[in-house]
């Protein structure tokens, strides 16, 4: 089971944010102060991932998080947090977090940074979820439309993203350009097939080790491309 602790001191964000991870598939194990927090993980060792707020009764996010690492050094700690400063976010990764969430979060976003964070914690004994697509060092997830590289978030257009999960639904398939037009773009639009290449162009940039020799989006000369060799 993939356990989340959420330490949330309001409770309408915390039910907020324990009902989209519910409907992620994850477990959760709730507090309201660190003190809570703390033994929550005490008598719950596989909780792989904790989201921490950091402006607490008792003691704080930072603390309850200098103290969770110290207890376990594998679990993944994502900080929640209402301020913008700087000094917040690097304060909260000195102390030992992963990664960072700003308040307001969407659900999609917040669901994605867990779900990034557990696989390096302890995802491998997690099968991927029906969301998912892995073509290491890639992996894909449908459900929030994102795309990361060696556990990286990658960045992309709906454009770009539209024609990466195409290439990983094809993996090793000859894709004719006017197939990627249809695809991408609609069976209706009437724009050059230039158009195709042009976003290929700009797709290898962001995902190659190096775009002028491109190693996963590969070019079939006078056709189209193909995801891989």
């Amino acid at each position: 089971m993939r356990k989340v602790l959420v330490l949330e001191d309001e409770e309408n964000i915390r039910s907020f944010v324990v009902i989209n991870l519910k409907r992620a598939g994850y477990q959760t194990v709730e507090a309201g102060t660190g003190e809570d927090a703390l033994e929550a993980v005490r008598a719950n060792p596989d909780i792989k991932v904790a989201l921490l707020d950091i402006m607490l009764p008792g003691i704080d996010g930072f603390e309850v998080c200098r103290r969770l690492r110290a207890m376990d050094n594998k679990i993944g700690i994502i900080m929640l947090t209402a301020r913008t400063q700087e000094m917040d976010k690097v304060t909260g990764l000195m102390t030992g977090a992963d990664d960072y969430v700003t308040k307001p979060f969407s659900p999609a976003e917040l669901t994605a940074r867990v779900d990034a964070l557990f696989r390096r914690t302890g995802g491998d004994e997690a099968p991927l979820s029906p969301d998912e697509i892995s073509d290491p060092p890639f992996l894909l997830n449908t459900r929030n439309r994102t795309l990361e590289k060696n556990g990286q978030r990658v960045k992309l257009t709906q454009v770009e993203y539209s024609i990466v999960k195409l290439f990983m639904e094809n993996p090793g398939k000859a894709l004719s350009r006017e197939e990627i037009l249809d695809t991408v773009w609609g069976k209706d639009y009437f724009g050059e097939l230039k158009i195709v290449d042009v976003n290929i162009r700009r797709l290898r940039i962001k995902i190659e080790d190096n775009a002028q020799k491109p190693t996963f989006v590969n070019t079939v000369w006078g056709y189209g491309y193909k995801w891989g060799s």
